[in-house]
């Protein structure tokens, strides 16, 4: 599946329109009329796991396409994104039009509790390798990102910094790392799955030991790096380091011998979206070359669409030893994972 993915990756009426609607196999169009109907409505509501700096850019950016229109950004971490619509929609509370987070579990979860609504942009059909979308057309892949370590280059020589997983258990780190949470992150959900199956939860009993500073979004260890907090992340999202060295921080990514896992970020319409117009041209949006160029450029997000062009000096993904997601496998270990991580980090 992943040949296929690297080789992409340099990776009706509008009026009329109901969540409920068929899926259309070709995707849906933007038409002069659902830019009319969704600036009617005037708002869309967007609950995301991305970087909130990125995700209020792309939001102007689609306010500047489409004048009339605003983005309203709630973004929390992966779990919490997910917690929030389970409580506002099992109570009947319909704030949020279109959801992102990094689990691909949740859409899983999303989609059996017919959250979700059918119908996919015309650029996800055309362009998005089909593995990366919902066969019956209710999410797609957003956006993609790897979980890496990384490090302060004038706190920590490069010959002296680790070059794998194993390498962060040496007792000279104890004290020195930052780490995000898969019970808020799913990002890090994710990482501690591929991780766990790849060297056993031995490993993390081991790194739970070395007086890691726990914090919770993967957004948040980059952060303190680039503070001076701690000289080493153990895990944290790539995106988010790109953006420190593109502002001149000296840290470096070092992508593990062992593998670095890939986290794949989901978008969808909920089903009832209180402004589903504003709904579907967002989401249409969202998926553009000029919106995932934004996420490459701005956010150091990894693309599905193949017209993205990819910054100099970022290592491509065809030559990183990668840790692919297992939705399936995931899914059947989330309370597992959790109960793990809260004995061995006591949080």
């Amino acid at each position: 599946m992943w040949g296929k993915r690297a080789a992409i990756i340099a990776l009706t009426s509008a009026v009329a329109w109901s969540a409920n609607l068929a899926y259309a196999q070709d995707g849906y169009k933007v038409t002069p009329e659902l830019i009319e109907a969704a600036r009617k409505e005037g708002t869309v509501v967007f609950y995301t796991a991305t970087d909130v700096a990125v995700a209020e850019k792309l939001g102007k950016t689609f306010e500047e396409e489409y004048p009339g229109i605003k983005v309203q950004v709630e973004r929390a971490g992966s779990e919490r994104v997910f917690q929030r619509i389970g409580q506002e929609l099992s109570t009947g509370v319909y704030n949020a039009d279109v959801v992102e987070t990094s689990d691909a579990v949740h859409f899983q979860m999303f989609k059996k509790q017919s959250w979700l609504a059918s119908g996919l942009p015309e650029e996800v059909i055309k362009e998005w390798p089909k593995e990366e979308y919902d066969p019956d057309g209710q999410f797609a892949a957003y956006r993609a990102h790897l979980s890496v370590i990384a490090y302060r280059s004038d706190m920590i020589k490069e010959e002296d910094a680790p070059k794998g997983l194993a390498d962060l258990l040496d007792p000279k780190w104890k004290g020195k790392m930052v780490k995000a949470h898969p019970g808020y992150s799913g990002t890090i959900m994710t990482a501690t799955y591929a991780i766990s199956k790849l060297l056993g939860w031995e490993y993390f009993e081991k790194l739970g030991k070395q007086e890691v500073m726990q914090v919770q979004s993967s957004t948040e260890p980059p952060k303190k790096l680039a503070q001076g907090e701690r000289p080493l992340e153990a895990d944290g999202n790539e995106y988010n380091v790109f953006r420190l060295i593109d502002d001149g921080v000296p840290v470096k990514i070092v992508y593990a011998t062992e593998g670095t896992p890939l986290t794949v970020g989901n978008a969808a319409i909920l089903a009832k979206a209180p402004h589903p117009n504003a709904a579907k041209l967002f989401y249409s949006f969202l998926f553009s070359l000029k919106a995932q160029q934004l996420n490459s450029d701005f956010g150091g997000l990894r693309s599905f669409h193949p017209g993205v062009k990819e910054k100099a000096g970022r290592t491509p993904l065809k030559d990183i030893k990668l840790l692919m997601p297992d939705v399936a496998g995931q899914e059947a270990e989330l309370e597992n994972i959790k109960a793990k991580y809260e004995e061995y980090f006591g949080t």
